[in-house]
């Protein structure tokens, strides 16, 4: 009896230890967040996203020439849009950074620079195997 209630004890101690870990962890990691998106593509973006994949399946389905021709006016209006949003975002984002620098706040001016720079990196594994080759399949590489 005494060792199930120790086993018991040890494993909510260990729970609650790992529970820890855990938040300390998101909070300490959570400074500086990778961004897979902008925050400039917003519902309306998805709105015109839809209306030219419906179009292009419509196109897709029916080849004729008034398909293809709606489907080249709404690209057109859609690569519009997101080209005017996205120049609005980063007006708005100089701003901030001009700000920043009028702040003197040095560690975020060069986060925002580089955020413009760099933009999304994709992360790329590649491990290598016992030949010395080099493995980049995802699979391979969990399996590694």
């Amino acid at each position: 009896m005494e060792n199930l209630s120790d086993r018991e004890d040890i494993n909510r101690a260990w729970e609650n230890t790992e529970e820890n870990i855990k938040t300390i962890a998101k909070e300490s990691l959570d400074l500086h967040k990778l961004k897979y998106h902008k925050s400039w593509f917003d519902e309306e973006c998805l709105g015109f996203l839809d209306q030219r994949k419906q179009a292009k399946m419509q196109w897709a389905q029916d080849p004729s020439q008034g398909n293809a021709d709606n489907l080249y006016n709404v690209r057109h209006e859609a690569s519009r849009y997101f080209r005017n949003k996205k120049k609005a975002y980063l007006r708005a984002k100089f701003e901030e950074l001009k700000l920043t620098v009028r702040q003197k706040k040095i560690r975020e001016l060069y986060r925002g620079i580089n955020d413009f720079t760099k933009g999304y990196l994709s992360r790329t594994n590649i491990v290598k195997n016992e030949k010395s080759d080099l493995v980049t399949d995802s699979h391979s590489v969990l399996a590694k």
